[in-house]
């Protein structure tokens, strides 16, 4: 294990530096548990808003008596991959630097021989906790990030110390917050936020080992919503496609970029799930309460994925047409296209103007005429992602990796005649939506979950048409062609 190598130096890929793991009971007492840790585990995802984690420990000196573990103390260390240069590439929970974590339950409690004891102890961000102990009873008025970042750093709610990132936001509204915990309050505003400078439908909230971060899908795959945003790391399938590779890498380099097992969870090929979602075509119906009027608004994915951006669409100059299914095809001996049959799912939303003296929507705090359009779009962006091509992989620990950050993923295709070619829908660029981080007295190692929205390469497109079945449907009556034994 590496952990007391000079923070520079790297022996093998999965080596990491952690000094010490210090736990901080209700009376001031610091002790270091390193010794007896046998894992520590730390989660965060892009659909959770607090960081997470847990240490299994190995008891024989009865720590849980002699200092009073209770479930209310902290948790302080520093991880990182050796060669880490700043704070971003490393998980800083230290005192001096950091945010330590707050342990919040004991769990898994059990004597494994007459002089040991095991047991898992579990923690949070100090921010988890707070989410717990108050609420907001406040009403806000602003710009939808600038209202999030309020209760963030409000002493009263979240008080948060942490770097905050934050996209600004493109609308302003009126929010009363109803006596909710801070995260509740902080997601109804997320899921109105509209970016100042894509057409994406709301944001994601969450914590990772680097921050907060309060951003939509488009910032994750873009820089200001109109250039590619770069690549945070680069795996391989396989050995034998890194040596397909033009550039050169170490050894070190090679197991750090190849990925130890993966597998599909899910792929975005289920289109009967999506359908019905309302992924591919949307009717939402909005009933104006104020004048008593209604409005149809019809969602086309085939027109509306050029709109935003995705995994492998960020810039206006990329091919646009790089959809997960074939959108372009028709499907069915009527001439549609997947995104025409507009009552795959109909949806009724309810808006109204003039709620806070204002003409704004209640909605998203723009034209109310609008609302109908961007529930649709929120529904089907959500579903690209939620619903879409699933990536789990393991691959060896490297502490500037986080949830969001954006890597490319090289799987070879299964072709005798073009061995060396890239498979050209599930190769390509993914978001990383959670992370496990695992580190134990051997390596350190990461199970990553991965999204996209949009195949490498554009399905072909062509005129054809699903052929006519001439077949006349046939009516049997059972009554008149089923005799009853009477005998």
């Amino acid at each position: 294990m590496g952990m007391n190598q000079l923070p520079d130096t790297i022996d093998f890929a999965g080596d990491y530096k952690l000094d010490h793991v210090f736990l901080h009971n209700h009376l001031g007492e610091i002790t270091d548990i390193k010794g007896v840790m046998v894992e520590l585990n730390i989660f965060e995802s892009i659909y959770k808003n607090a960081l997470t984690g847990s240490i299994v420990i190995t008891d024989s000196q009865n720590l849980i008596g002699k200092l009073e573990i209770n479930g209310t103390e902290r948790i302080s260390f520093k991880l990182s991959t050796p060669g880490a240069i700043n704070q971003r590439s490393m998980v800083d929970a230290s005192v001096e630097t950091g945010h330590p974590f707050h342990v919040y339950k004991i769990t898994d409690k059990r004597q494994m021989n007459p002089n040991t004891l095991v047991y898992t102890l579990h923690f949070a961000s100090r921010e988890f906790m707070r989410n717990l102990r108050t609420k907001v009873s406040q009403a806000y008025d602003g710009r939808l990030d600038m209202l999030a970042l309020n209760i963030l750093t409000d002493k009263n709610y979240l008080d948060s110390k942490k770097e905050i990132s934050f996209e600004p936001c493109g609308n302003s509204h009126k929010f009363v917050i109803p006596n909710l915990r801070p995260y509740d309050a902080i997601k109804m505003i997320a899921d109105k936020a509209l970016p100042e400078l894509s057409k994406g439908v709301g944001y994601y909230f969450y914590e990772t080992t680097k921050g907060i971060y309060f951003r939509s899908w488009d910032n994750m795959v873009s820089v200001r919503g109109s250039y590619d945003r770069p690549i945070v790391q680069e795996f391989f399938n396989s050995i034998q496609n890194i040596d397909n590779d033009p550039q050169e890498y170490t050894k070190i380099q090679q197991d750090y970029k190849t990925v130890e097992s993966y597998r599909f969870v899910n792929n975005f090929h289920d289109v009967a799930a999506n359908t019905a979602m309302g992924t591919y075509a949307h009717n939402v119906i909005s009933y104006n309460l104020f004048d008593k009027s209604y409005k149809n608004t019809n969602y086309n994915y085939e027109y509306e994925f050029a709109q935003t951006k995705h995994t492998e669409v960020a810039n206006e100059k990329s091919n646009q047409e790089r959809y997960a299914v074939a959108a372009g095809s028709f499907v069915d001996e009527d001439d549609k296209k997947i995104s025409q049959y507009t009552d795959s799912r109909v949806s009724l939303k309810t808006t109204t103007q003039f709620l806070h003296n204002e003409e704004k929507g209640a909605g998203y705090g723009i034209d109310v005429s609008q609302d109908g359009r961007k529930h649709a779009e929120r529904e089907s962006q959500l579903n690209q992602v939620m619903n879409g091509t699933t990536l789990t992989m393991v691959v060896k620990g490297q502490s500037i990796l986080e949830a969001g950050d954006l890597i490319k993923f090289n799987m070879l295709t299964i072709d005798e005649k073009n061995p060396t070619e890239l498979d050209r829908q599930y190769s390509g660029k993914y978001v990383i939506t959670k992370i496990r981080h695992q580190i134990n007295s051997q390596k350190y190692t990461m199970a990553l979950e991965c999204a996209k929205d949009s195949a490498k390469r554009g399905f072909s497109n062509s005129d054809f048409r699903v052929e006519r079945n001439n077949n006349i449907p046939s009516l049997r009556n059972t009554y008149n062609a089923e005799e009853p034994d009477i005998t």
